[in-house]
């Protein structure tokens, strides 16, 4: 299957760092250039293995996630249960590890396939270019979340 990977250092902990990727509500929405709103579905009100979100982006398209996995504050996965029609699968990939000046080093993953079959030997190469242009935004835009006081005041524990 297709993906699309993107890295970028953040100077904050891995804790730090995971927590800003889990915002939610304004907070989230203040700088994630992706999402145009995102809610926990069936009475979930954080994230976990199992919870569902719902997630709509700004240029449309809207998709039922769930966790795949949820381990802070190295990695974060989630899959699609039902999103945009030309999907067969998608899902996402967030890690963090300490880097070596003391900040974090986060890689993102997108990993998708295509339906139908006859699409994808010219849908893939434009969903890489999209996807990639979108994943290389949404860390650019982490980073900067990472180095923000109000991002990092509201998530950091007093």
């Amino acid at each position: 299957m297709p993906q699309v990977t993107a890295s970028v250092t953040v100077p904050c902990d891995p804790g730090t760092a995971f927590a800003v990727s889990q915002t939610t509500g304004k907070l989230r929405l203040s700088w994630d250039p992706f999402i145009r709103e995102q809610h926990f579905l069936h009475g979930a009100t954080a994230p976990d293995k199992g919870v569902q979100t719902l997630t709509k982006a700004r240029v449309g398209p809207t998709m039922i996630s769930q966790y795949s996995s949820y381990r802070p504050p190295t990695s974060v996965g989630m899959t699609m249960v039902k999103g945009p029609w030309f999907f067969a699968n998608f899902g996402g990939g967030w890690r963090f590890k300490p880097s070596a000046d003391g900040g974090t080093e986060a890689t993102w993953k997108y990993t998708y396939s295509i339906r139908p079959g006859w699409l994808r030997f010219v849908a893939e190469p434009i969903g890489q270019w999209l996807l990639g242009r979108e994943i290389r935004a949404r860390i650019n835009a982490f980073a900067k979340a990472c180095a923000d006081p109000a991002v990092l005041a509201a998530v950091r524990p007093d």
